[in-house]
């Protein structure tokens, strides 16, 4: 099992990196250090504005668009793309075991995503914190913010990862449930919006009063921290453990 991680994530985690579908989710990763620059001018000389625009503009794109637009269609393509691209005997009778196979190739786009991801956190928190870089504060409040996306990535990953694997138009159900069911959500009251893996994210995002930037956390009645994380983990091990298990049990038919 160990073997096979390894080496499928070694093989997957090169191969994504030339592909251009990480080309053009770069671009898109960049969205955010342009926008952080033009906020920065916008607000220039009211310091005190910034944090809470980046946390309801940016953290919106982050936590609501660019995770779930990576997660969705890496995590649907763990299984899909063999299917189509009829790979998948090359894989399976190879000496590799079929939950190795999912697990490294889960754990590659998850790597590929999170240097997205987490490249662009960096460069555009730090350009909006500019006059804080000399505070230790900063730093954690990044790094804070960096562990929310890792966790959103992995989750997110997971989730639609066993989608991919028993699902044929799975990417159908990832957009409705991606951004249908996770952002409807957000906005009904009460335990109701337990049922979501964006809520269990914005209950560990540090709190800004945001006066009225208040997009993100609007009805928030956040889990504890503790809570939040156990349960994106149990979400993470959950489905990707499914997908193992699934994958390694059905058979797959091919079209001609």
């Amino acid at each position: 099992m160990l073997r096979t991680i390894r080496e499928v994530f070694a093989f997957f985690f090169f191969l994504g990196r030339r592909s251009r579908k990480m080309k053009v989710f770069f671009l898109l990763s960049l969205l955010p250090v342009a926008l952080a620059v033009l906020v920065r001018i916008a607000f220039a000389g009211r310091s005190s504005d910034v944090m809470p625009v980046f946390q309801e503009i940016l953290m919106v794109y982050f936590l609501q668009f660019l995770i779930i637009i990576l997660t969705l269609f890496y995590g649907t393509s763990v299984c899909s793309e063999e299917i189509e691209g009829k790979t998948l005997p090359y894989l399976t009778t190879r000496p590799l075991t079929k939950g190795g196979i999912i697990i490294g190739k889960f754990a590659a786009y998850t790597a590929l995503s999170a240097s997205m991801v987490l490249v662009s956190l960096a460069a555009s928190y730090l350009i909006m914190s500019f006059e804080k870089l000399g505070e230790a504060a900063t730093y954690g409040a990044l790094l804070r913010y960096a562990g929310v996306l890792l966790l959103g990535l992995m989750a997110y990953m997971a989730l639609f990862t066993f989608l991919g694997t028993f699902l044929r138009k799975s990417i159908l159900v990832g957009l409705a449930f991606g951004f249908g069911w996770e952002t409807a959500i957000q906005y009904f009251p009460g335990s109701t919006q337990r049922f979501s893996v964006v809520h269990y994210l914005k209950s560990l995002l540090p709190y800004y009063s945001a006066g009225k930037f208040s997009i993100l956390m609007f009805r928030l009645e956040p889990t504890s921290p503790a809570g939040a994380v156990l349960v994106l983990l149990l979400i993470t091990a959950g489905f990707l453990g499914l997908a193992c298990l699934f994958f390694s049990l059905k058979e797959y038919m091919f079209e001609d």
